[in-house]
């Protein structure tokens, strides 16, 4: 674990506020940061917050064979996680010695205090029991780690639900929540561990310290207790020498503190189990901020519909007059159509009028009475062309031709008709 270096002057300036009394967060000496205790949408999810320290704690179950040596009891398994996301001196994929020292702690607060029935987890005697598997990942280091990951691991243990099961001679049957109410825990007591740091060879005491303080402490007195006042474990590290008396003063401390905490946790999971049972908001919905999410909220509209039939009348009335229908413009000439104010544009014909318009040409081709096309000359330079269709007379006026241009295609004309004559006679 690569740990960042801590300034002499920091260091000094820790030490002289702990001799003062003075913590950086204004606490006092026995004083600690504020809890908070959210559930996850599934059932075993846990979220806890201590100050600024994050921790998750997850719980899951599956059958598997018991030990040999415990036949008739489950197993429990804890694991502890520490992300990178959580401090840039946790590292990924090596196991480092907070980790295992955790792991230890955690394992002695809640498996060696027998806090659990592990005998109403054994489903067929030397066959099938289940297995109880805690995992915490922490989401933020700020000092404490163990105090949150006892809290959040016990929280999440009362909180989870294991599958209904049954057997039948050696068959066993799980069923799914839909099937049958999934079934809690037996837990007889909630143990939970308070940390002490110690400065100076013990001559100062702080409980619940922040991630500063750890660095300069001397020492750390844990002790794992349950609000019957019941020492589950203890565990001093640091290598100080404390006399009886700092002993006795850390457990009565800690009795108060554990008092304060499983209340907390008592009122948080009543919480929860009201708000799934009236079918509001619980788990990560209900930690969520108001009004942060609105891509999918919606607010409804209250709709009457007693007087749909009168409404809808009145609103035709209302309602302006429809425009008249334009007729269909007439279409003289097949890819012909007209366009103008107030017509359509009709552009082209149907499949339908295409075909009848081939059929009727080919008709007309056979037809032997067939109008001549003459020509009749009007005058200089003006010709009429009169044809069988229905069109209007065209007019076609040729260009006139200036006087010398007539004279000297004239005299063209006539070398060329004399040129031809002299051709014909050789």
């Amino acid at each position: 674990m690569k740990d960042t270096p801590l300034s002499n002057c920091e260091r000094d300036f820790l030490l002289k506020a702990i001799e003062e009394k003075k913590r950086l967060d204004g606490r006092q000496t026995y004083d600690y940061r504020k809890i908070k205790i959210s559930f996850g949408t599934d059932y075993g999810c846990c979220f806890v917050d201590l100050g600024q320290t994050r921790v998750m704690a997850q719980v899951s179950c599956e059958l598997v064979a018991p030990k040999e040596n415990r036949p008739n009891e489950g197993i429990m398994f804890f694991n502890i996680e520490l992300s990178p996301m959580a401090s840039p001196g946790f590292e990924q994929g090596r196991q480092s010695e907070l980790s295992v020292k955790l792991n230890r702690q955690l394992e002695r607060c809640l498996r060696n205090s027998k806090c659990i029935d592990t005998e109403s987890l054994c489903v067929v005697s030397g066959e099938k029991v289940w297995q109880i598997r805690v995992d915490v990942h922490t989401l933020n280091n700020d000092g404490n780690l163990m105090d949150a990951a006892s809290i959040a691991a016990i929280t999440a243990l009362c909180h989870f639900r294991r599958p209904d099961v049954s057997t039948q001679g050696q068959e066993v049957t799980v069923y799914s929540p839909e099937e049958r109410d999934p079934i809690p825990l037996s837990i007889y007591h909630m143990p939970i561990s308070v940390s002490f740091a110690f400065f100076q060879q013990g001559t100062y005491l702080l409980v619940d310290p922040c991630e500063r303080e750890e660095r300069v402490m001397d020492g750390l007195l844990v002790i794992a207790m349950n609000k019957h006042r019941e020492i589950c474990s203890i565990q001093s590290s640091g290598g100080i020498m404390l006399l009886k008396e700092q002993v006795m003063r850390c457990s009565k401390i800690a009795g108060v503190k554990v008092s304060e905490i499983t209340e907390l946790i008592s009122e948080a999971l009543l919480n929860d189990r009201k708000a799934r049972k009236a079918g509001g908001k619980c788990g990560f919905a209900e930690s969520m901020p108001q009004e942060r999410i609105t891509a999918l909220k919606k607010d409804e509209t209250p709709v009457e519909m007693t007087d749909v039939t009168e409404t809808a009348n009145g609103i035709i009335q209302k309602g302006e007059a429809a425009p008249q229908t334009v007729p269909s413009p007439v279409v003289p000439v097949p890819g012909v159509g007209q366009v103008g104010q107030g017509l359509q544009n009709s552009w082209g014909l149907e499949d339908d009028d295409e075909d009848n318009y081939e059929e009727e040409k080919n008709d007309n081709s056979g037809d032997e009475q067939v109008e001549e096309v003459t020509k009749m000359d009007v005058g200089e330079g003006d010709v009429v062309e009169i044809s069988d269709s229905e069109e209007e007379e065209v007019v076609i006026l040729n260009p006139e031709v200036p006087e010398k241009l007539k004279n000297t295609g004239s005299k063209s004309h006539q070398k060329g008709a004399a040129a031809s004559k002299k051709r014909q006679k050789k």
